[in-house]
């Protein structure tokens, strides 16, 4: 099955100039939580904004060129993945666009703030026909930027 996870602004926007907009704790928390033991499918640009491998997690790679530091995957090889395992795409905007149509399920953390010049947005899931199943608003702890909630949603 292939999920998407992201969080977002109140726009949808979940990047600016190269990276996430905000600092939220709780937030890397939440992701890391749901895709532990998991397998992660990003673009090249996500996975250059990393720090590295994310513990405990199988990192695949979308990119237009060979590479030989991370291991790649064609779209047509992440379908055929999910048929077997939980694929969770983790961005970018691009990627979010090109597996929309595939998704069962979207884990989205609303941020509560407007990105002035944003330049990334993600899908809006009621535009897919995607319906909420579960939204928790969680107050910004010290290491939060902003509030946020925490929604889960299903097709």
């Amino acid at each position: 099955m292939i999920t998407l996870i992201f969080a977002c602004d109140e726009d949808n926007a979940i990047g600016k100039d190269g990276d996430l907009p905000w600092k939220q704790s709780s937030d890397l928390q939440h992701f890391k939580r749901i895709t532990l033991n998991k397998t992660i499918v990003m673009g090249r640009k996500t996975w250059e904004s990393l720090p590295g491998l994310l513990p405990n997690r199988k990192h695949l790679v979308m990119s237009r060129r060979p590479r030989t530091d991370i291991e790649t995957i064609s779209k047509e090889e992440v379908l055929e993945l999910a048929d077997n395992e939980d694929i969770f795409i983790i961005g970018g905007g691009e990627i979010y666009r090109l597996f929309i149509d595939e998704a069962k399920e979207i884990f989205r953390t609303v941020i509560h703030t407007i990105v002035d010049e944003s330049d990334t947005f993600a899908p809006h899931p009621e535009d897919f026909g995607f319906y909420l199943l579960s939204s928790t608003f969680q107050e910004a702890t010290e290491r939060d930027m902003f509030d946020m909630t925490f929604e889960h949603w299903l097709r």
